[in-house]
Parts: C-alpha cells; structure tokens; sequence
C-alpha cells in the first residue's frame, strides 16, 4: 500500500469517527431535550387533567384522573359564598391593565431622558438606579405598607388603588433595557426632526415611540405580569376578600377548611389564570414580528 493511500485511508477513517461523534452527540441531545420538555410539560397536563377530575380530593390512588366533569368550572363562578373567585381575577385583571399602561409609559419616558438629554446627576442617577435594583424588592414591602397607611390607601375602598400605585411607581427605574434599545436608534434623526421644526415631544412620540415597538411589547408584557403573578405585595396590602387577588385566592383553595372541596377549584383557577397570560403572548408576539418587519424594511 502506497503512503498517499494509507494516509486517505486514514483522512476517511477519521471522518467516520467524526460523524459517528456528531450523531452520537445529536442523539444524546435529543435525548436530554425530550426528558427535559416531558419534565417541563407533565406538570402542566397534570394540572389541567385535574382541572377536569370529578373527584375533587387532593389525594388519590392515580395519578391522572378515571372520570372527568366540568364541575370544578362551573363551582368556581357559581359558588361565591365561600370564596368569590370571580372578584379576585376581575380585581387583578383591572390592577394588571392599569399597572401595564403606567409602566409603559413611566419607562419609556424615563428611558427618552436618560438616552436623548443630558443635565446634571444624570449619571448619578443612573449608578444609584443600578445600585437599589442589586436589593431584593422584597426589602421594602414593609416601609411600603406603612407608607400606604399612613395616607390612607389601606382602607378596604382604596386597595386596588393602592396595589396599581406600588406596582407601577417603581417601574420607571426600570428603564435600562429601554435605554440601550434607544441609544441604538441614530440620534441624527431627532436633530433632522428638529430642524423641520418637531419639538421633544413631536421627536419623542413620532419616532422614538414607534421605532420602540419591541422594547414596548416586552415592557408590556412585564408589566402586566407582575401584578397578575405577585403574592407577596397582595398578602400584605389587602386585607380582606374582597379586595384579594387571583394568587391570593389560589392560596386560599389550598388551606386546610378548604382544600378537600376546593382543589378540582384550584385548578380549574390555575388553568383559567394562564389564559389571559397566553392571549397576551400570541397578541403581543403578532406586534412584535410586525414592528421588527418594518425595522428591517426600513
């Protein structure tokens, strides 16, 4: 055998070695993929499997259901005397639309300042933004309530207020994210615009605003998930049923008075809760590959 045919021999046996690696390394992939997604997703068809269980107890012999009802539905609007769950979503459902359209509009306000102006203690401001964001909001819940008391917002009246005030006052010092998405956009375009005679505010909603799309779409998002997933702040603030949220009310499907009868509730709650949160992802997700579309053609 010649040494140029030895040394191909070689070259091929290598590439197969190579391609065996590869699918090797594919197949395993694959493999840890598909137990990850199972892992991820049977905890999700389980709950909405037990939404539908006509036997309501916490504890069974199975671990899907044998026999399936709307029952645990149609108790979780028309039984109201215990727990009125259908107060609760409609007092986080108003709490999270407000909450979502003042943070929009508080970060991208904040962002426009801090992207396009400059003044003294910009940079001040910025550090110690960046500083306070590193401490767990958690930290203040405490201070924020007495706050709230000392004013008069933890009357059973004025709880939603209180509860979409603390969740949209801080959203403005969240405007990094909005700010590098702004620093992006060529400021010679504002400076065109004010030469044919915009003002900051001409500059600022007709073309900061609409070349944001994205960033407006992802703040929206965040924006109305706080509120609607938040425990905590709810727990502390709201004191009574009236005024308690979705999560609250999930908390107290699970207490002990309430837990043999109101489990199937809890998770036809859990299932109807994540609706509104997947109708926002489809609606913002199309408005989203719409403005980066036109970002693109443009």
């Amino acid at each position: 055998m010649s040494k140029h045919t030895e040394v191909k021999a070689q070259s091929q046996g290598f590439l197969h070695d190579q391609r065996k690696r590869r699918i090797a390394a594919d197949v395993a992939t694959y493999i840890l993929l598909g137990v990850l997604a199972v892992i991820w997703l049977l905890p999700i068809v389980w709950i909405f499997l037990e939404s539908f269980n006509k036997n309501t107890a916490p504890y069974q012999s199975t671990f899907f259901p044998t026999e399936y009802s709307f029952d645990s539905y149609i108790g979780l609007f028309t039984d109201r005397k215990v727990l009125d769950f259908p107060r609760m979503f409609l007092n986080t459902f108003i709490i999270s639309i407000f909450t979502c359209l003042i943070s929009v509009w508080f970060v991208l306000s904040v962002a426009y300042c801090m992207s396009r102006m400059r003044f003294r203690g910009r940079r001040s401001f910025m550090n110690l933004v960046l500083i306070l964001g590193m401490f767990p909001s958690i930290m203040s819940v405490v201070a924020i309530y007495f706050i709230l008391k000392a004013i008069g917002l933890t009357s059973d009246g004025m709880t939603i207020l209180a509860l979409i005030l603390v969740y949209s006052a801080g959203t403005g010092a969240g405007f990094y994210v909005m700010k590098g998405f702004m620093d992006t956009i060529p400021i010679s375009l504002d400076e065109a615009a004010m030469l044919d005679g915009c003002t900051r505010w001409q500059v600022f909603t007709k073309i900061i605003i609409p070349m944001s799309k994205p960033m407006i779409v992802y703040q929206a998002i965040t924006g109305f998930l706080i509120p609607w997933l938040d425990f905590v702040m709810a727990k502390v603030i709201a004191r009574t049923q009236e005024n308690y949220t979705a999560s609250l009310g999930l908390w107290l499907m699970l207490e002990k008075e309430y837990i043999n009868t109101w489990f199937g509730r809890f998770a036809a709650a859990a299932v109807i809760i994540s609706v509104p949160i997947a109708i926002l992802f489809i609606v913002m997700q199309r408005f989203y590959q719409e403005s980066m579309s036109g970002a693109v053609k443009g």
